[in-house]
């Protein structure tokens, strides 16, 4: 008979289980370290739990563009409320549409709530218009126009939102270009001329046949008395300066230079809009020791971006200027003294919210539809704990006659059970409270009960592995083979049934939105877990107990007594007898 060879072990392998045991102590340690280390020692709780403020929006369609409130532009509007309130911090905000024309957006309480509620309404509808005319936020009394662009009889103007700003490349040496096309108020509010011309005398010339004065044009004459009567000061004027104005037609609008000082503007058709900027964000410019708004431009928007300043470089003040309109209203009109293409910066009267909020904004782009705040109401945690405590009182019972019926029908092996199901529960609150931090993650009711599911998940992998070691006991073999013999065909089945769990919690995560992402998260989570507990944890565990008395002697409290399992006799190779030898033949 040859001799076994050296280094072999038993059938399925003879495992290391103190190296396993090793690795899963030391990243327990390190990540409750680490836990402790952050601060974070209790997972981040989403807006059913810990309360915050729940936002109703309703579309509110543009004249003669009625049809723009539609599944696809609503769709549309709620990623980008999604983007822009996430891209403040404030992460697990729910944001979905109610019938056809509602948003709700909740927003769970944190340190960037108040900003997220000011962002979530605004339209961002973002364009670049030249500046034809500044004047005084109050109304002037003269109804006209003169060929410079200030109202005639009126002061000087004061100073834009961005008076001593200038708008520029990143470059920090601002260069002048060769260029002879400007804007003017009269050629963008141009009527048409009186035919009979002033002499030097002041009379009018004879041509021999005597004209009628043509009248001007209405649309002209009404956006330039819509100009003179505007009052900056009223929030309701404000507000309904541009309303219904197409981005090709002139329009007016209100900029705020200063902290309740206003001023008025006349501006021409957009050159630029929002959707021709690729990205925009706030910084702090260290030469100039203010908050700027840095943007880079798509191909097509430095092209168009490049036409218009090349325009205005040259021209005086105020038509060397663009305004930059945010819903409406004027951010900020600096002067252009180089051509620009790919890049530019929006500086003003700034500070760093501001300007954080502005190119947040900018970066996600224009709401498709415009947006009235139906209501804003704080959501108190009151119901939400009276959830938890119930969905973790149902955690507890459905432990607790997990533990029971695990320690009726396996006795000692219920111990090892036991052991791996406190590991998996403390690597998953540690795990869930670093993510908060980390990438956002907030324990929500659904998430809650995606744990709970879990309990399950994990005890039957347990079960999975007890049952294969108790058939190789029926066959007769001892119990430290049968652990490792029954080793190989139970991980089989402990990864196939994790990886379905996994796959279902992945496409549950994909297809869904809102609270049932949360569900979808922590069981997948779980689910990962559920393997390293039972390779890391439970099979060394496993391996160790069964070099001890209690259990390789099949104590009848052990869960592993082999009359009580029915095993059949130790097998062994039976000799047949030999036939007496007779001395004389041989």
């Amino acid at each position: 008979m040859a001799a076994p060879k050296k280094g072999r072990g038993p059938a399925g392998g003879q495992s290391r289980p103190g190296r396993a045991l090793a690795i899963i102590l030391i990243a327990m340690v390190a990540l409750t370290g680490g836990m402790f280390w952050s601060g974070h020692t209790t997972p981040r709780l989403g807006i059913d739990l810990a309360g915050g403020t729940s936002i109703t929006l309703k579309a509110k369609a543009e004249p003669g563009q009625e049809s723009a409130v539609n599944e696809t532009n609503m769709n549309t509007a709620v990623g980008i409320i999604e983007r822009r309130v996430n891209g403040l911090g404030v992460s697990e905000a729910e944001v979905q549409t109610q019938g056809a024309e509602n948003i709700i957006v909740n927003i769970p309480r944190g340190t960037n709530e108040k900003q997220a509620r000011e962002q979530v309404g605004t339209t961002a509808q973002l364009y670049f218009r030249p500046v034809l005319a500044v004047a005084p936020a109050a109304p002037q009394t003269a109804p006209s126009a003169t060929p410079s662009g200030k109202p005639s009889g009126s002061p000087k103007p004061t100073a834009s939102a961005s008076s001593g700003a200038t708008v520029g490349e990143k470059s920090p040496t601002p260069t002048a270009t060769a260029s002879t096309q400007g804007r003017a108020l009269t050629e963008a509010l141009k009527a048409p001329s009186p035919t009979p011309t002033a002499s030097s005398s002041g009379k009018p010339k004879a041509t021999g046949t005597p004209q009628a004065t043509p009248k001007p044009d209405p649309a002209t004459a009404a956006l330039e008395q819509k100009f003179t009567a505007l009052n900056c000061l009223d929030p309701k004027a404000r507000a309904a300066a541009g309303q219904g104005v197409k981005s090709s037609e002139p329009t007016v609008a209100c900029g705020e230079d200063a902290p309740g000082v206003w001023s008025k503007y006349l501006l021409g058709p957009a050159e630029v809009s929002g959707k021709d900027v690729d990205d925009a964000k706030g910084v702090f410019d260290q030469r100039r020791g203010m908050w700027i708004v840095t943007m880079d431009f798509t191909d097509s928007g430095s092209k168009k971006f490049q036409s218009i300043t090349s325009k205005l470089s040259q021209q005086a003040d105020p038509q060397n200027r663009f305004a930059i309109v945010l819903d409406g209203d004027v951010v900020s009109a600096p002067s252009v003294r180089q051509t620009l293409s790919a890049s530019a910066e929006i500086s003003g009267s700034f500070n760093q919210q501001t300007a954080q909020d502005l190119g947040n904004i900018l970066s996600y782009g224009a709401l498709p539809l415009t947006f009235q705040t139906q209501s804003v109401d704080t959501v108190t945690a009151a119901l939400g704990g009276d959830q938890l405590q119930a969905g973790l009182l149902a955690g507890a019972i459905g432990l607790a006659l997990v533990i029971i019926y695990l320690v009726a029908y396996y006795r000692g092996l219920s111990l090892i059970a036991i052991l791996s199901l406190g590991v998996s529960a403390l690597l998953t609150y540690v795990l869930m409270a670093l993510l908060g931090p980390a990438i956002g993650f907030a324990l929500n009711l659904p998430a809650v009960c995606g744990a709970i599911v879990a309990i399950g998940i994990t005890a039957d992998s347990f079960i999975v592995y007890f049952e294969r070691i108790r058939d190789e006991l029926r066959e007769g073999r001892t119990l430290r083979p049968a652990v490792e013999r029954a080793w190989p065909r139970a991980r089989r089945t402990i990864l196939v049934s994790d990886f379905v769990s996994f796959l279902a919690a992945a496409v549950l995560f994909i297809v869904t939105v809102g609270k049932v992402k949360g569900f979808a998260f922590t069981l997948g989570l779980t689910t990962l877990l559920d393997i390293v507990v039972v390779f890391l944890f439970t099979k060394p565990v496993m391996t160790l107990l069964a070099r001890t008395k209690f259990f390789g002697n099949g104590h009848k409290w052990s869960g592993l007594d082999p009359k009580r399992l029915g095993a059949k006799p130790p097998l062994r190779r039976t000799r047949r007898p030999h036939a007496p030898v007779d001395t004389k033949e041989a």
